[in-house]
């Protein structure tokens, strides 16, 4: 008899692993559980996707610059027409600063020929011309417009900044420090 009560008394208390056990497992449950709806909703907030066409090179016909001033980012836009050499010449260096500032600047391309619709909205008179935003999407308004040979355009009658403007090509260099300026 005492046999059988020895090995009840081993089957009700279980031994220090399955304590353990009982409570890893359930803890490794929750935190599994919450790593992957961490990593499903921080996924979500992300924008800056390759897939995103807000933050492709080239403008579309659906070009909405109201929802490309909610990101938050410094945007420049880029008016051209691809047969100008120096729309030819500057088309690499907005590929390449496009590629590197995914996330920090919306660097925009809109074709002066196929999407005369939007040009009409800005002041281009030459190609390429760029159009500066800040992060608050507010015309940018550099410390020395003179050494960026930046314009700026107001509005009639209220003196509302509404433009800053740079005609014809920049280097990536030149857009670089352009580009610090306006995210300081």
């Amino acid at each position: 008899m005492e046999n059988n009560m020895d090995n009840m008394n081993n089957m009700k208390s279980p031994g220090p692993m399955k304590k353990w056990a009982k409570i890893i497992v359930p803890i490794a449950v929750v935190v599994i559980v919450a790593g992957i709806w961490l990593v499903k909703n921080s996924q979500e907030d992300i924008p800056f996707t390759p897939s995103n066409p807000d933050f492709a090179l080239d403008a579309q016909e659906d070009f909405d610059l109201e929802k490309l001033k909610s990101y938050g980012l410094p945007i420049i836009l880029d008016f051209g027409e691809v047969k100008t050499k120096a729309t030819i010449e500057m088309r690499p260096v907005l590929e390449e600063l496009n590629e590197e500032s995914q996330g920090e600047v919306i660097i925009k391309h809109i074709d002066i020929i196929e999407y005369k619709s939007i040009v009409e909205r800005y002041p281009v008179t030459v190609v390429p011309t760029q159009v500066f935003y800040d992060a608050e999407g507010k015309p940018f308004v550099p410390e020395n417009p003179a050494s960026y040979q930046m314009k700026g355009y107001t509005a009639k009658g209220t003196s509302e900044h509404i433009f800053t403007v740079h005609e014809g090509p920049y280097t990536k260099e030149q857009l670089l420090t352009i580009i610090d300026e306006i995210i300081k």
